[in-house]
C-alpha cells in the first residue's frame, strides 16, 4: 500500500496532484485544514492538507509512474508508522462505538426492567387497593345494618357513615365502630351540675314525668340532704296529684297544687326557703301548640332556672323529632331519658340527642322511688346506644 500526504491551496489542485500520482484508485484517508509553517504561515491562508493512498500496483505504473513514485513514496518505515496509527485510531473508533451501544442497550434493558417493576408494582397497589375498596364497601354495609337495628334514625346512620369514610382509612369493622364511638362522643354530653332553684319537668304524656319527679325529690331530700318543695299543676290526670302528695309526706317535704298562674306565684314565694324547687306539669302533645304555650306560660309565672324535657326510651324515632320540635318554645336546657328498663335497645337516645343538641340530665331504669335515678356516665350512654350493653 502507497500512503501519501499531500498539501495544496485548494481541494482541486490536491485531488488533482493524487490523480497524477496514485491514480483514480486512490482512497483519501484523512483531510485538514492547515497553515504554512514558518512567520509567513500566520499570516497567509490556510492550505489542504490530504492523506491518500493506494494499493501498490507496479506493473500498471509506466517508467515515469515508478520514477514518481521512486522520488515521492515515504520511507517504509514511515509508511508503516502512518499505517499502524490508522488501524490503531479504526480500532479505538470500533471499540468507543461498541462500548456506547452496548452502554445504551443494557440502559434500555434495565430501563424496560425498572418500567416493568413499576408495572408490577402499581398493578399489584392498584389490586389492593381495589380489595380494600371492595372489604371497605362490606364493612359499612354490615356496620350500617348494625345501627339501623339498634334503632338509630337512617339519616343519623348515613351522617355518622359518610364522616367515617372521609376521616378513616377503614380495613376493619372495629375501626369503623370505634370511630362511631368518636363521633357519639362528641353528641352525646350529660349536664352532672348540681341541681339548685326552680327545675321545672316537661314532655308529653306518658313519659313518667310525676314518678320521675318524685325519685329526683328523694334523692335530694333523702341522700343529699337538700330542702325541697314539690309543685305540681298535673290536675287533669287521675290520681296525679294523690300519688305525688302520697310521695310528699313520706319524705316530709311542702307540697302545693297550682290551679292558676296566680296560685303559681303564690305557691313559689311560700317556699322560698326550700334549696330546690321542683315542678310537676302537665303532660302536653307535642303537636298542640296552644297547649305547649300555655304550658310556657306556668313557667315564666314560677320564673323556673332550668327545664328538663322529659322523654321515653322507648318512644320510637320519629316520633322524637316531633317531640324535641313541638316542646322547643319551652326552651329546655337539658334531657331526663326514663324506661330505659323497658327497652333493648337505645338508638332512640342518640337520635334525641342528635335532635336537641342538649345534655342528658338524668335517666331512669325501674319504679323504685328514689334508687332508680341517675346521672349516667358519657361511656355508658355509648356503650348502650352501640348494644355493647343493656338494662336488665
Amino acid at each position: 500500500m502507497i500512503i501519501k500526504k499531500y498539501v495544496a491551496s485548494s481541494m482541486k489542485e490536491a485531488l488533482s496532484k493524487i490523480g497524477k500520482e496514485l491514480g483514480k484508485d486512490a482512497v483519501i484517508i484523512s483531510q485538514r485544514a492547515i497553515r504554512k509553517p514558518g512567520i509567513k504561515g500566520l499570516f497567509s491562508p490556510k492550505v489542504v492538507e490530504i492523506t491518500a493512498a493506494v494499493e501498490s500496483k507496479s506493473n500498471d505504473l509506466s517508467w515515469d509512474d515508478k520514477e514518481i513514485n521512486s522520488k515521492s513514496i515515504l520511507p517504509v518505515d514511515i509508511v508503516k508508522n502512518d499505517e499502524l496509527e490508522l488501524r490503531q485510531e479504526v480500532e479505538t473508533m470500533k471499540s468507543l462505538i461498541n462500548s456506547y451501544f452496548s452502554t445504551q442497550s443494557n440502559n434500555s434493558i434495565n430501563e424496560e426492567i425498572k418500567l416493568e417493576e413499576l408495572d408490577n408494582k402499581n398493578k399489584e397497589e392498584s389490586e389492593l387497593q381495589q380489595e380494600k375498596a371492595s372489604n371497605s364497601d362490606i364493612y359499612f354495609k354490615e356496620v350500617k345494618e348494625r345501627l339501623r337495628e339498634l334503632d338509630i334514625s337512617k339519616d343519623i346512620v348515613e351522617e355518622l357513615l359518610e364522616t367515617i369514610k372521609i376521616n378513616i382509612q377503614v380495613s376493619s369493622i372495629d375501626e369503623i365502630m370505634n370511630g362511631i364511638k368518636e363521633e357519639l362522643g362528641a353528641t352525646i354530653k350529660i349536664d352532672s351540675s348540681e341541681i339548685n332553684g326552680t327545675i321545672a319537668l316537661v314532655g308529653p304524656t306518658g313519659v313518667g314525668k310525676t314518678t320521675t319527679i318524685a325519685k329526683l325529690a328523694g334523692d335530694l331530700a333523702l341522700v343529699k340532704k337538700k330542702k325541697v318543695g314539690l309543685i305540681t299543676v298535673d290536675t287533669y290526670r287521675i290520681g296525679a296529684v294523690e300519688q305525688l302528695k302520697t310521695y310528699a309526706d313520706i319524705m316530709n317535704i311542702d307540697f302545693k297544687v297550682v290551679f292558676s298562674l296566680a296560685e303559681m306565684e303564690e305557691a313559689i314565694n311560700s317556699m322560698k326557703e326550700c334549696d330546690v324547687i321542683l315542678l310537676d306539669t302537665t303532660g302536653r302533645s307535642s303537636k298542640n301548640t296552644m297547649q305547649v304555650l300555655e304550658l310556657k306560660a306556668f313557667l315564666d309565672r314560677a320564673k323556673v332556672d332550668n327545664a328538663y324535657l322529659v322523654v321515653s326510651a322507648t318512644t320510637k324515632s320519629g316520633d322524637m323529632d316531633i317531640i324535641a320540635n313541638g316542646f322547643s318554645n319551652i326552651k329546655y336546657k337539658g334531657l331526663v331519658l326514663t324506661k330505659l328498663d323497658e327497652t333493648s335497645t337505645y338508638g332512640s337516645i342518640l337520635n334525641i340527642c342528635r335532635r336537641t343538641q342538649v345534655p342528658i340530665k338524668f335517666i331512669t331504669v325501674g319504679q323504685n322511688v328514689p334508687d332508680d335515678i341517675k346521672v349516667p356516665l358519657e361511656d355508658e350512654i355509648i356503650k348502650l346506644v352501640l348494644g355493647e350493653n343493656s338494662i336488665c
